[in-house]
């Protein structure tokens, strides 16, 4: 029985009959319930039924209120919450029927005694996360891409994966590039400068280069005789170098030799890949490294939703560049997600872990890592050429230098026609798998084109590395026109190319060429010779002009020693003197070697090294040894943990560097760093800068010069659009791989566009890698952080989780600008629905999280579950006791919860916007008595939709 009563307590209406306390019965949502329903027609009737109630309830045994289940349901739904534990709910319901949890007692054995070893004890708790994840990808799929940003530490996240495997005696092989190849060694080695060696690796070391050896020593391993097929793990180290996959008709590809002797044959191979850029050029980059993880099984991750791994990195791709060709203001991330599709979210997410800077501050907070340093504004210097001005503008070395035939690097452009067939036959290559043909005349035309390219960025360097350049050019030209003078002079017989062995002294005389031999017989030697000695004047001029430099004229030269003496006087951190030189080439390295070490140690005290892929060490410092690791250490002291004992070696203040140390190397002891050049990919001047803005800087600032060329950057630009011409780009990796890159392929860093805007963001602040581009980061597209807060709540509050009831929530503030104040719904879709109205491959069904402002707009909608949950974890992380005040605020625009027609009217526009609606009647329902007007196939109120937990954001109060 139901009475109603007016404010003075008088019955005035009652109601008789079976009615279930239910939202169908009380006819709030749609059902069939049978009953007899009977309501009194005046008060007098109402008050004697009343009055017998009120008898009845006196006569009922006394029963404690706190007994009662009903009572508790509405407690639970109504107790005050603390925002965490919404989000955990929320975590649980989203992944505990899926993947689960990183849970890290069920991951990692703890019987193996990982957390005993050395290196596990100096991870900082997000690289402990990394490492947890890593290891459980690597037992589930076989394998994992950890891509944290530049200066976060993947090498030793990687160190303590490869120890795990060691203690559960794994056998395990490491490929690093040759440049990084000490990095790795030196963990491995009883030396004193192991800051590991109590933890006694026994990994093995092999460069990518080592791949396309049979025999020989590469360190202490003969490659004659190792057994490739019996690693459990390979852990390779930027593993992006692999990301193409090329073809040769007459051997096996390095990438090729991975796949078949190491990852496919013998024991099963567990691969391990490190990149901060996995995906460089293209979105489909991603597909060749999973291929190791999945042994080139195209359908793989079928079980997990992915039915083809080529299919969804070629749809992703094509949405790419689909994206790319929509107008500027509807280009942006958010519309990049929505058209990529949730089998590219779902790949990366089952196989990457991708952490960056700002997610690392934002989620990890600083108390454990200390404050990233301070990145102060770029300093900008375009100093000219020469002292005295005399040599000559840019732009015009730029014509000359596109006059540049440069014949004597391209013999197949002269091979007479009737022989053209033959020598396509000898020196073209299969790519893509084979199914096309690379010209070795185009390629030639391409290198060509690079080699303008490379004369235009020595001359940006230096003028000393122009001149170097030019004189060896110069010589090539002089010794192939003696060359053929010669064969004009001799009587030769006709020889097939086909059946010549160019590698027999025998035929030496009538060949040039360096890796392409021609037959001097078969080419055009009048023209050939015509266009060499054209060449060879244009060279003879540049190079005299270049020769008139001398350092003590060199502008540039002059400008870096102000620029030095400046920061060694007036340091930006108490006492550090220390600057690191980045150039491109190892020509200028050495020219300022050669400049400054001797002028640093008389002017200012200082001792300076150079270090260089290609000519050794050098140092001023007496004493230690000329090897890359004594060296960097004499460097970097405190950062590559050099022993005390030492520390009587001295320090390197000044080192001048190639691009061999821009990666994989910690040298944040240093505040300073220079760009003696700019490199043309934006990407390595920050990996150059992440040697010393990293994790663990003793520094409080940090500064980036950049030298650019004494002109506007959009002049510089163009010039250099116009040296290289419409060419086919070759991509020369770390791998010695030559890969086809086509200029049309929407390759953002073939864009001269893209590399203009980048540049100019570079000459007014030091940007992330993920920030490069304007699309997505990896970091926006994988959910290990979430599943890992998961394990920790459950480890703490265990059985708390499961007995909540459905829609509970919290109630909480937002400081942030981008978090809008509003309401964040997790909803499960029910039934027969939750098959409708969610898009295909939406890795999240049935549940979808929608966030909804104040006056009900859509914030994000469900398909940008990533951003919801990065909102979540940012508005409700360290707030684990309810916030009372916000709460207050929430009772009072609600009276107390008796007025819920806001965050009604916000649930109905969240649960609409699953159903791709504007607004829904049938969901309107939900709400409303007098049943639904749900059509078929669309929502049917309760019955499709369950609220498991809402957030809501209020504003801040105003101070």
């Amino acid at each position: 029985m139901i009475v109603v009563q007016s404010k003075d307590c008088a019955a005035k209406k009652a109601l008789v009959g079976a009615v279930a306390l239910t939202t169908d019965g009380l006819g709030l949502t749609p059902g069939n319930p049978l009953g007899l329903i009977q309501a009194t027609e005046s008060e007098d009737e109402a008050a004697q039924l009343s009055a017998w109630f009120e008898q009845q309830w006196q006569m009922l045994p006394p029963v404690k209120v706190r007994d009662s289940v009903l009572v508790h349901a509405l407690r639970e739904i109504s107790a005050d919450r603390a925002p965490y534990d919404i989000y955990a709910l929320i975590l649980y319901s989203l992944f505990k029927d899926r993947d689960g949890s990183l849970d890290e007692d069920q991951v990692i054995k703890a019987a193996t005694g990982i957390h005993q070893t050395k290196v596990w004890k100096k991870l900082y708790k997000f690289q402990k996360d990394a490492v947890i994840g890593a290891i459980d990808k690597l037992n589930r799929f076989g394998g994992c891409i950890i891509a944290d940003s530049v200066g976060l530490g993947k090498t030793f996240e990687a160190l303590a994966v490869i120890k795990y495997h060691e203690l559960r005696n794994d056998r395990v092989l490491v490929l690093a590039p040759k440049r990084l190849r000490d990095n790795w060694t030196l963990y491995r080695a009883n030396d004193r400068r192991n800051p590991l060696a109590d933890d006694r690796f026994n990994y093995d070391v092999l460069n990518h280069t080592d791949l396309s050896r049979d025999q020989g020593m590469s360190g202490d391993i003969d490659l004659t005789h190792i057994n490739w097929g019996n690693y459990d793990l390979v852990v390779i180290d930027e593993s992006h170098n692999f990301r193409n996959k090329a073809s040769y008709k007459d051997r096996e590809s390095r990438y090729d030799r991975l796949m078949r002797r190491i990852i496919r044959e013998g024991v099963k191979t567990r691969v391990l890949m490190l990149s901060a850029t996995p995906v460089n050029n293209r979105l489909a980059d991603l597909k060749n490294q999973i291929a190791f993880i999945t042994e080139g099984e195209d359908d793989a991750l079928w079980d997990h939703g992915i039915r083809s791994i080529d299919a969804t990195t070629r749809h992703a791709q094509k949405q790419f560049n689909r994206w790319l060709d929509q107008p500027a203001a509807e280009r942006t991330p958010a519309r990049l997600m929505e058209m990529l599709g949730f089998d590219y979210f779902k790949l990366l997410d089952l196989l990457t872990i991708a952490r960056s800077r700002k997610h690392i501050e934002k989620y990890y907070g600083i108390a454990e890592t200390g404050q990233f340093p301070e990145r102060l504004k770029p300093i900008n210097v375009k100093p000219d050429v020469d002292t005295q001005g005399k040599f000559p503008p840019i732009e015009q070395i730029n014509r000359e230098i596109r006059r540049l035939s440069l014949a004597a690097y391209a013999p197949l452009r002269y091979v007479l026609e009737s022989k053209r067939a033959e020598y396509d036959a000898k020196y073209s290559t299969r790519i893509r798998g084979g199914e096309s043909i690379f010209r070795q005349a185009d390629r030639e035309e391409s290198l060509v084109q690079l080699m303008r390219v490379n004369l235009l960025k020595r001359m940006e360097s230096s003028v000393h590395a122009f001149a170097l350049t030019l004189e060896r050019q110069l010589a090539d030209v002089e010794r192939l026109l003696e060359k053929i003078e010669a064969v004009e002079t001799q009587e030769v017989s006709e020889i097939d190319i086909s059946d010549v062995d160019i590698e027999d002294p025998t035929f030496e005389s009538l060949l040039v060429g360096r890796k392409v031999k021609v037959l001097l017989q078969d080419v055009d030697r009048i023209r050939w010779r015509q266009d060499l000695r054209e060449d060879r004047n244009r060279l003879k001029m540049l190079l005299a002009a270049a020769r008139a430099v001398s350092p003590e004229k060199d502008a540039k030269l002059q400008a870096i020693k102000t620029i030095i003496a400046r920061k060694i006087e007036q340091p930006i951190n108490p006492n550090n003197r220390k600057v690191i030189v980045f150039s491109a080439f190892a020509d200028t390295a050495r020219y300022l070697y050669d400049q400054l070490a001797n002028w640093a140690k008389a002017q200012h005290g200082i001792h300076t090294a150079l270090v260089t892929g290609t000519g050794g060490i050098q140092t001023t410092l007496p004493g230690i040894r000329r090897d890359m690791a004594s060296t960097l250490s004499a460097f970097a002291p405190r950062a590559k943990e050099r022993p005390i004992e030492l520390a009587g070696e001295g320090e390197i203040d000044l080192l001048i560097a190639t691009d061999c140390i821009s990666e994989g190397q910690n040298l944040q002891d240093c505040d300073w760093l220079i760009n003696y050049d700019i490199h043309w990919n934006p990407v390595r001047i920050i990996q150059r800068f992440g040697r010393i803005d990293r994790i663990g800087s003793p520094n409080t600032r940090i500064q980036l010069v950049n030298f650019w060329p004494n002109m506007e950057l959009d002049e510089y630009i163009n010039l250099e659009a116009r040296v290289s011409g419409r060419m086919v780009l070759l991509d020369i990796s770390a791998t010695g791989e030559e890969n086809l890159i086509e200029a049309q392929s929407g390759d953002p860093m073939n864009d001269l566009e893209y590399r203009r805007k980048q540049l100019l963001k570079l000459q007014e602040t030091v940007i992330d890698l993920e920030d490069l581009s304007t699309g997505i980061s990896i970091t926006d597209l994988t959910l290990s952080d979430f599943r890992m807060d998961l394990a920790r709540y459950l480890k703490e509050n265990p059985d708390t989780l499961e007995r909540l009831p459905l829609g509970v929530f919290a109630v909480t503030t937002a400081s942030d600008a981008d978090i809008p104040p509003g309401i964040l719904f997790c909803l499960q879709v029910t039934g027969k629905a939750a098959e409708r109205v969610f898009e295909p491959g939406y890795p999240l069904a049935p549940y979808a999280l929608v966030h909804v402002t104040e006056d009900g707009a859509i914030h994000l909608p469900y398909t940008q579950a990533k951003k919801s949950l990065d909102l979540l974890k940012r508005t409700c992380m360290g707030k684990e006791i309810p916030d009372s005040n916000a709460i207050s605020r929430w009772n009072r625009q609600t009276k107390n919860g008796a007025d819920m027609r806001k965050a009604q009217k916000l649930l109905a526009e969240a649960a609409a916007s699953i159903a791709g609606k504007s607004q829904e009647r049938a969901i309107e329902s939900l709400f409303s008595p007098g049943g639904t007007h749900a059509l078929k196939g669309e929502f049917a109120g309760q019955d499709d939709v369950e609220v498991i937990a809402w957030l809501v954001i209020l504003p801040e109060e105003a101070q």
